[in-house]
């Protein structure tokens, strides 16, 4: 494994087409082959099955990740398959780039960036979230918070009317490039619902969430 495999370069080209970098300190070193290279001969330091020596500066974060899909390798494949998708896809690519996740630097996000944008960026759709207000509003007479039933409207009146917030109910395990929404997979909540749910988004579903309210 060399900076000049032709594996090597195309997973460089894969890591730059990423909508998840903002910032490039060095255009011409982020992300170039031999950065790439070197950093997966960190993973030899650690690797049980390599027998030479392997990179001795590697950080905790790659022993986390090493360890987390050493016995994983399934899930790993479907994550980076996912992943690659996105990089593949120029317009949806720039979509994601509009998506800011600094709020989010604190969530717990195992999935990676990559596929937690494009949660956030199916619960955008203002089309559909547009239909399933208006076929809540319709059935229920009001927009209550799925999880804790908050009522903005309640609360501030004509301020609130018809204000609500929607939470793609899919699990990031499963979201993918061809991932189509429809009304089933959205829950209307309240800001705060919404806040909390996306803290725990690979593992709090809504129901969970209600749960935890009532007890």
């Amino acid at each position: 494994m060399t900076s000049s495999h032709p594996d090597i370069i195309e997973l460089s080209k894969l890591l730059n087409r990423l909508p998840i970098h903002d910032i490039r300190p060095d255009e011409v070193k982020f992300r170039n082959p031999n950065g790439v290279n070197l950093k997966l001969n960190n993973f030899k330091a650690f690797d049980p099955s390599y027998s030479g020596k392997g990179m001795e500066n590697y950080g905790k974060l790659d022993k986390q990740v090493f360890d987390e899909f050493e016995s994983d390798t399934d899930r790993l494949h479907k994550i980076a398959e996912r992943i690659r998708a996105v990089s593949q896809d120029l317009d949806l690519a720039i979509e994601l780039y509009k998506i800011n996740e600094e709020d989010d630097r604190a969530f717990e996000i195992r999935e990676g960036t990559v596929i937690y944008k494009l949660h956030k960026y199916r619960e955008r759709d203002s089309d559909i979230i547009k239909r399933k207000k208006e076929r809540e509003f319709q059935r229920l007479g009001r927009l209550p918070c799925e999880a804790c039933t908050f009522d903005f409207y309640q609360k501030y009146g004509q301020l609130g009317y018809k204000y609500i917030e929607c939470h793609h109910r899919t699990p990031l395990s499963e979201f993918s490039t061809s991932t189509t929404t429809t009304l089933k997979d959205l829950a209307l909540v309240c800001s705060n619902c919404h806040r909390m749910l996306h803290r725990k988004v690979d593992t709090l579903s809504v129901e969970g969430l209600r749960n935890i309210l009532a007890s």
